[in-house]
């Protein structure tokens, strides 16, 4: 018998999921967070190396936080790309690097992070929040991020954890049950956010992220967990 915990939805569920939420969204993400998530991106897009000038991507870029932060990065002389496969998520998006004065520098597309709709050795970093997790084929996500990336470049992967520490877990357990649901039935979406705890329990360790990664080709790999180790992100080098 399989146990709950197992049951994957699939990319078309999870699809029609991000865009239910989408109104909601980065409200709920503040909220939820207390505004810690955009120090964690900012640490992602920090651990990515980008710099003035570069091509970069952001894959599962739901409403463009972290995109427009390597947009920031990159500059007026660099490009961006934010990719999702929730409409709803990029059509936020757009609203919201046009009205940061952004949108020469951000191109947003719809596709499948397992299949990047970019040639071979395009970016010179690459960025994805808390995607991973929700990706139906982790290793084919990971090996598709390595294909896009230039020699040398780098990718940052910020996701969800189970701390290793047993009061941690407790506390996040918590938090989840307490904190992140009632808050979702608030805004009417208790279904939407109760998927969370499963796809925390299914998502591999940093220790197997990181095995993950080599195995997908990337040349290193080094999984910093943060937040307690509720938050992690793998940095992975082509």
């Amino acid at each position: 018998m399989v146990a709950p915990s197992d049951l994957r939805p699939s990319t078309q569920e999870i699809q029609a999921l991000f865009d239910r939420i989408a109104p909601v969204y980065d409200e709920l993400n503040q909220t939820l967070s207390l505004g810690f998530h955009r120090v964690w991106k900012r640490m992602a897009v920090l651990w990515s190396g980008a710099e003035a000038g570069d091509c970069c991507v952001d894959v599962c870029c739901g409403s463009g936080d972290l995109a427009l932060m390597l947009a920031q990065q990159v500059g007026v002389k660099g490009q961006v790309y934010g990719v999702d496969f929730s409409a709803q998520q990029l059509a936020i998006a757009q609203q919201r690097s046009e009205s940061a004065r952004l949108s020469k520098i951000v191109a947003w597309k719809q596709a499948d992070a397992l299949d990047l709709p970019f040639e071979a050795a395009k970016f010179d970093a690459v960025t994805m929040g808390y995607g991973l997790r929700n990706l139906t084929d982790i290793p084919q996500g990971l090996a598709e991020l390595r294909r896009v990336l230039k020699p040398n470049g780098t990718a940052a992967i910020l996701d969800f954890h189970r701390p290793s520490n047993p009061l941690m877990q407790q506390f996040q357990q918590w938090y989840l049950d307490q904190v992140v649901v009632p808050a979702a039935e608030r805004y009417g979406l208790p279904d939407e956010y109760a998927y969370i705890a499963p796809s925390v329990d299914r998502f591999p360790t940093g220790q197997k992220q990181v095995a993950l990664a080599l195995e997908a080709g990337f040349s290193q790999a080094v999984h910093y967990p943060i937040a307690g180790g509720m938050m992690g992100v793998l940095v992975a080098a082509h």
